[in-house]
């Protein structure tokens, strides 16, 4: 069973690498953004993944509620930034 959620942890990183690829070269402001909020919702799946591998589920769980949490902030905060600059509306 470890087998199955180390090749599950695999994927996303690779998918975390398209998403990487569009934050970097996508072609405007939000749809980098949206890139960034991908790689942080595929990261916290990866950290639980890692908790189920290592049996230690419990502190996982606990780290990746801080990194959602840190995510959603900083997508609000983004979100915000974007709103009072103007450069979202290109």
């Amino acid at each position: 069973m470890t087998q199955f959620f180390l090749i599950l942890g695999v994927g996303m990183c690779v998918l975390v690498l398209f998403c990487l690829y569009r934050a970097t070269y996508g072609p405007n402001v939000l749809n980098r953004a949206a890139g960034i909020s991908a790689i942080g919702t595929k990261t916290l799946i990866i950290l639980l993944l890692m908790g189920v591998i290592y049996d230690r589920i419990d502190m996982f769980v606990d780290i990746s509620m801080v990194y959602a949490l840190l995510n959603f902030i900083g997508t609000v905060v983004l979100a915000k930034y974007l709103e009072t600059s103007g450069e979202a509306s290109c």
